[in-house]
C-alpha cells in the first residue's frame, strides 16, 4: 500500500503536439491512437511501457512530410 500523499505522476510520451494523422490514426507528436490517449490514465505501467516502446516503429506509419521531414 502506498503512503498517503499526492498521486504518483504517470509516464507519458506526450510532447504537447496534439494532431492526429487521418491516414494512420496516430498522433503526430506521441504516435498513440486516440483510444490510447483517452484511456492512458487507466492503463497499467506495463501497458504504457509497451505502447511507448512501439512509438519508434509507429513513426514510420506517418508520411515524413507530415512530421516536418522530407
Amino acid at each position: 500500500m502506498r503512503p498517503p500523499g499526492p498521486p504518483r505522476p504517470i509516464k507519458t510520451p506526450c510532447i504537447q503536439v496534439c494532431a492526429v494523422d487521418d491516414e494512420s490514426g496516430l498522433c503526430l507528436g506521441c504516435f498513440r491512437t486516440l483510444a490510447e490517449i483517452a484511456g492512458w490514465s487507466r492503463l497499467t505501467d506495463a501497458e504504457r511501457d509497451r505502447i511507448m516502446g512501439e512509438a519508434p516503429a509507429r513513426r514510420s506509419r506517418i508520411a515524413p512530410e507530415k512530421l516536418g521531414g522530407a
